[in-house]
């Protein structure tokens, strides 16, 4: 099976255990090399996810790929939250927080620069609405972010905690 379509199988069946067991599918990867391939799974619900959720949401999706045998070789499966930095993957990811701190890097320039870092303000349409710490506010066009991740800032979260 090739490298693509073990990505897309790995992705249904861990969005279909991950819903399964009440928990909200963030991403998945597939890392490594093809002799020792890592699948890395993210996920969270409301209030953070605990060990115990990863636990058996990975004895699920293990017993899931052990049955279908459709990875190659022996893998690796990491099941975890995305984290305090998490990546941002969707629209839908930079809508569900706004108002928070970000990094967004771009294939394009905007303003002469493809690296940003502020408050994700609002979503309109493909667009995302940015206020850089630099350059005030800044229109990225979903099409062109490269990566996006969130920053925690403790003292952000002292003031609003």
């Amino acid at each position: 099976m090739e490298t693509s379509s073990i990505s897309q199988r790995i992705r249904q069946i861990a969005m279909t255990a991950s819903s399964q067991k009440g928990l909200e599918f963030v991403h998945a990867e597939v890392a490594g090399t093809k002799r020792n391939p890592v699948v890395r799974v993210f996920v969270d619900k409301p209030g953070g996810v605990t060990v115990e959720d990863c636990g058996e949401l990975s004895r699920s999706i293990e017993a899931v790929l052990d049955a279908d045998d459709f990875i190659p070789s022996a893998y690796v499966l990491e099941v975890s939250s995305p984290g305090l930095e998490r990546e941002l993957y969707s629209l839908d990811d930079f809508k569900k927080f706004i108002g928070r701190k970000a990094r967004i890097k771009t294939t394009d320039e905007i303003d002469s620069r493809k690296a940003f870092k502020g408050t994700i303000e609002t979503v309109e349409g493909d667009e995302i609405v940015f206020s850089d710490r630099t350059a005030d506010v800044v229109r990225i066009p979903y099409g062109i972010v490269k990566k996006a991740n969130l920053v925690f800032d403790i003292a952000d979260d002292l003031r609003k905690g």
